[in-house]
């Protein structure tokens, strides 16, 4: 079912669930976390329609989506799915490598002791 030819972008944002609420769409949008066609948007009532591309950073991750189809309600994740083609690029598996963290090395003496530190402590109070 097609939306409308144009659609504001809080309720667009909404409706493809990338916010639980269309006033957390419509803070995103006036953060400045969102761009349509790589110009920053700061107005939710700004229109989107399809073609438009949106980059969208969120905490962790940054989207980058084409705009496929407005929306009338906000439906199911497939639904919602179906408003938009990801154009994210994939993490370069290699980056996502983590190296182990180097062992914690401690001055002796500061901290807390170890076991045998405290078995030699124990045998020089005599107990």
């Amino acid at each position: 079912m097609a939306g409308p030819e144009r659609q504001r972008l809080d309720k667009w944002l909404f409706f493809a669930r990338v916010a639980k609420s269309r006033s957390l769409a419509a803070r995103l949008v006036q953060s400045g976390a969102v761009r349509v066609n790589r110009e920053k948007v700061g107005q939710p009532s700004h229109p989107v329609k399809p073609g438009d591309g949106l980059t969208i950073t969120l905490d962790r991750r940054i989207l980058v989506w084409r705009v496929v189809d407005t929306g009338t309600r906000r439906g199911p994740a497939e639904e919602a799915r179906g408003l938009y083609e990801d154009l994210t690029p994939k993490p370069d598996p290699a980056a996502l490598v983590l190296e182990p963290a180097p062992a914690a090395e401690r001055e002796r003496g500061a901290g807390r002791p170890t076991k045998k530190e405290r078995r030699l402590t124990d045998r020089w109070r005599g107990e």
